[in-house]
């Protein structure tokens, strides 16, 4: 029974310490992983709004080589030659927006969402705090 107690009290303290130890710890900001990808390779000059990729929902329910090494996406905003044909015929996002897996392309305003305008870019995520903006004081 005393090696129990022991035990738990050792336990318990292990605990607590780690947990201290925490509060110490430099976590890292997170990456560009979460944030959103607008793709507007084509949709301005075809009087459509950007599309807008939400990297942090399907990062969430998919392992980066899902899209990145079988669906041969690049690892870079705008590296990815993207058009509705090329979707439709089942490449890109069309490998799973097909009305199977995902809601398929008759339903435009669900991707089609972004200001008119925005250049392709990772937006509103953290990549932002990681780029030193031109004539900022240095840190």
């Amino acid at each position: 029974m005393k090696n129990i107690l022991r035990m738990r009290g050792a336990l318990a303290l292990a605990l607590v310490l780690a947990l201290f130890a925490g509060l110490f710890v430099d976590v890292p900001d997170a990456q560009a992983e979460y944030g959103d990808v607008v793709i507007n390779n084509y949709s301005d000059k075809a009087g459509m709004r950007p599309a807008v990729f939400p990297h942090w929902f399907h990062r969430m329910r998919f392992r980066c080589k899902v899209c990145h090494a079988d669906l041969g996406f690049k690892f870079k905003a705008g590296g990815n030659d993207i058009n509705m044909v090329k979707i439709i015929d089942g490449q890109f996002c069309g490998a799973c927006h097909n009305g199977d897996i995902a809601w398929s392309v008759e339903n435009c305003n669900l991707c089609h969402s972004g200001k008119p305008g925005t250049p392709t870019q990772v937006h509103e995520s953290t990549i932002q705090k990681l780029a030193q903006p031109a004539g900022a004081a240095k840190k």
